[in-house]
């Protein structure tokens, strides 16, 4: 029977277990092996390489159904991605085989009815690996890159829809057929009740592991995002800075079309300016981007300002 309680870090895992069984599930998507004795959860966490607060928020949650916007920032990605990816081994390489073998001798399978049940079941089972295939080829090493510093153009964690809905709705078909079905033989109908029971079981744990996605993983990678994203522009004002003097790599025209640009002129505007035909201007923006490497006119604009060709109070932003 689950204790609803919030657990800390000076709990005993033995505790812990005591109270909610189902927790054994949680310690070996972890990584955690049983032998530890009377350890509290943070030795144990310590002791196996599990971050303890990450393994914390996710056995609270699964639990209690708790967790704290306040702590995203406290979560290690690494650890939830272990979890995430154990979880979904569990799920596909036993979870999924075992049901399908307890269908399979639960269910006369010369009967049409039984056929379409176990027919339903193996749409459902490519459809949830499909979606875990997915994480596993697409998300998952996306997030991978963000903790090397890399910044993929093509995805943000909002790309990667849930559908566990869609899951959820696959399985209240097949439970609800399954429950209108009765075997004449009793020995048959007991083992299709028991796979019943196993089936509401295994609905309630993809739940909670679409809440952790959901509450835990998403806005942990949200936040990450958002910090390279901060990063990134830190690094560009940042190197701006530190090649002020760079602007003396630049000629004399090429700093005036770089306010002519600041400033708004089209290229046609700027030639009339200084004198010079427009395809000269052409000219010049491309070497000016060749040597300061910026190519926009926001990045241009940062530059001037940076290195005085231009007074902030004159740029229109």
């Amino acid at each position: 029977m689950k204790r609803l309680k919030m657990y800390e870090r000076n709990d005993k895992m033995l505790a812990l277990i005591r109270d909610n069984y189902n927790v054994l599930q949680s310690l070996g998507a972890f990584g955690i092996s049983l032998g530890f004795g009377d350890k509290t959860v943070a030795e144990v966490c310590e002791e196996q390489n599990v971050d303890t607060f990450t393994f914390l928020a996710v056995v609270n949650l699964t639990i209690n159904e708790y967790y704290s916007q306040d702590s995203i920032a406290k979560y290690d990605i690494p650890t939830l991605l272990k979890y995430l990816r154990a979880s979904h081994n569990y799920y596909i390489d036993f979870q999924l085989p075992f049901l399908r073998r307890e269908l399979s001798e639960a269910l006369d399978e010369g009967n049409n009815l039984g056929k379409l049940i176990l027919k339903i079941f193996d749409e459902y089972a490519r459809f949830i690996t499909h979606h875990m295939k997915f994480e596993e080829q697409t998300l998952f090493p996306y997030v991978e890159g963000l903790l090397k510093g890399e910044k993929n153009e093509k995805y943000d964690i909002e790309t990667f829809s849930k559908h566990h809905g869609q899951t959820n709705e696959k399985l209240k078909e097949l439970k609800s057929i399954i429950i209108k079905y009765l075997p004449s033989d009793p020995m048959r109908n007991n083992m299709l009740t028991a796979t019943l029971y196993d089936i509401y079981n295994l609905e309630e744990w993809l739940r909670l592991h679409a809440n952790v996605e959901e509450k835990i993983f998403e806005p942990a990678i949200k936040m990450l995002e958002k910090n390279q994203n901060n990063e990134s522009v830190s690094i560009k004002i940042s190197n701006m800075l530190s090649s002020s003097d760079s602007s003396d790599a630049l000629s004399d025209r090429e700093k005036d079309v770089v306010v002519g640009v600041v400033q708004g002129l089209t290229n046609k505007e700027i030639a009339e300016k200084l004198f010079i035909a427009p395809n000269t201007v052409i000219t010049h923006r491309r070497n000016i981007a060749r040597k300061l490497q910026i190519h926009t006119t926001a990045g241009l604009t940062i530059y001037a300002i940076v290195n005085k060709l231009v007074d902030l109070s004159n740029v229109d932003l």
